[in-house]
């Protein structure tokens, strides 16, 4: 397998930092072992005008199948010697994909210590692939590159040149160009990564859970919004229904947040019936932010939590008001702690803003001492999508082990759905939402978790209320009465236990 990156620059722009964006030097040829083989990379030319990486993957067939134990295209059972005697070794595949990925993984992230400013700068890229397979032919590869900014050249390759009537076979070659100011190559690496096994078809490895984690760090920043993205999911998840479906559910959620960290329905809430008006309605996550500012606001909060923090909207919000010192976003998932990072701009930030910040990874269903000596904690839009039975273990780590004095915690009001006609009768207003609670039920729960640990509760409306049903938001407010656990071992033992 072969694949060429080429660009141009000046002389005070060189081409040659292509190897300090790549973590290659020019001047070697450098040689890297893989788990079916070796990738080797060398520059065939390297001035100030041009350069161009190439990589190479020799593979090897018998490790291969060994490591493989006969997945993939390559091990068919109908045809022993077709795990031996096939296009592996030629082919873009998802072997090449894992060597960029192995070999290139700092340009991917596009972490270019020797060079920041340029690894951050869209550059003039030409990107040569002599021999693609392309499950769905030249108009797919454009349709999957076009988007994404590639002016895309596609030549079909015959089956055989002495014999034209035999017609074209599925491979072909391609050349993708993005002039200066289009793609970073972060940006490059990643579209090769993702979509060389989507033209394939086929990974040379079972596919499990991890590869959707993958598939989004990969896809960030223009998956979301890619045409063929029912395509690439499961194509790159190898048609697996469950990982496609997580990949879709999640890709879903990242564009709802891209969109202010609103609910589906929240989206259809944001545009009044007359739309046609100058005043436009403000979106219920704004002011859902804004009732939780004022909250911690009028409880002289200094030091706040924001636990499930998420992609980092609320943490964000809090750092541009000078009256919260210290700001703790903690979320179990990294992902969404890498996008928050990303959104607060962490790695650009001043000194003296970014010591006000702190993003944590952790599991608000267990006791965590970082968490404990705090003013306040926000629970904002994250009870619900908990099971049931682990609200006990989430209600003992904040309100028994970390104590913060304030706890604010907001929830959809499920008597409001009603109000929304494109949401479907029965369903919630998100896909990964365990449970919804009627005020009655909110307010129960609030009481109980309030006299368990010894706090106060009250409750304030978000949004617009109706007369009927509500507002579409629920917010308790708790506050502590004691700043010692006031109930028994016995009880506290009942929790840790539930």
């Amino acid at each position: 397998m072969f694949l060429t990156i080429s660009t141009t620059g000046t002389p005070e722009r060189p081409a040659t930092d292509l190897g300090f964006l790549l973590h290659k030097h020019p001047g070697k040829a450098q040689a890297f072992s893989t788990s079916y083989g070796t990738a080797h990379v060398l520059y065939p030319e390297a001035t100030a005008e041009r350069c161009t990486a190439a990589l190479l993957l020799e593979i090897d067939p018998v490790a291969l199948v060994r490591r493989g134990k006969g997945k993939g295209r390559g091990g068919a059972p109908d045809a022993a010697l077709a795990q031996y005697v096939n296009d592996r070794p030629y082919a873009a595949s998802s072997l090449l994909a894992v060597a960029i990925g192995a070999v290139f993984s700092s340009a991917m992230r596009g972490v270019c210590p020797a060079r920041p400013e340029r690894a951050a700068l869209p550059l003039p890229l030409r990107v040569e692939v002599p021999a693609l397979p392309a499950h769905g032919g030249a108009d797919l590869v454009r349709a999957l590159f076009a988007p994404l900014g590639w002016t895309v050249t596609v030549t079909p390759v015959p089956l055989d040149e002495r014999f034209p009537q035999w017609g074209d076979s599925r491979y072909v070659g391609l050349v993708l160009d993005a002039p200066e100011g289009r793609l970073t190559l972060g940006e490059a690496l990643r579209h090769l990564y993702v979509l060389l096994p989507v033209l394939d078809d086929a990974k040379h490895y079972w596919v499990s859970a991890d590869e959707v984690d993958k598939l989004l760090r990969a896809g960030e920043g223009w998956l979301v919004d890619h045409p063929e993205q029912h395509l690439i999911t499961s194509r790159y998840l190898a048609r697996r229904r469950s990982l496609t479906r997580e990949a879709r559910e999640r890709l879903e959620l990242l564009r709802l947040a891209d969109a202010d960290d609103t609910d589906v329905a929240e989206i259809d809430n944001a545009v009044d019936e007359n739309s046609d008006t100058e005043e436009k309605p403000v979106p219920l996550a704004v002011r859902r932010r804004e009732a939780i500012l004022a909250a911690l606001t009028a409880a002289g909060a200094g030091r706040v939590l924001d636990l499930g923090c998420g992609q980092g909207q609320l943490v964000q919000a809090l750092l541009k008001d000078q009256r919260f010192t210290e700001i703790v976003g903690v979320d179990v998932s990294m992902r969404a702690l890498a996008v928050a990072a990303r959104r607060l701009k962490l790695e650009s930030m001043g000194d003296r803003r970014a010591e006000r910040v702190t993003l944590l990874q952790g599991s608000l269903a267990y006791t965590d001492k970082r968490l404990k000596g705090y003013d306040a904690a926000v629970l904002s839009e994250v009870i619900e999508h908990l099971d049931v039975e682990r609200l006990p273990a989430l209600e003992y780590a904040v309100f028994g082990s970390a104590r913060p004095r304030t706890v604010l915690v907001t929830t959809p009001n499920v008597e409001y759905n009603v109000r929304w006609e494109t949401l479907p009768a029965g369903h919630t207003r998100h896909g990964d939402h365990r449970f919804e609670w009627t005020r009655e039920e909110f307010r129960a729960w609030a009481r109980r978790v309030a006299e368990r640990h010894g706090y106060d509760v009250e409750f304030e409306p978000v949004g617009d209320g109706d007369p009927e049903v509500g507002p579409p938001t629920q917010l308790a407010v708790f506050h502590r009465t004691d700043p010692t656990i006031t109930k028994t071992d016995k009880n506290v033992k009942q929790v840790r236990a539930a």
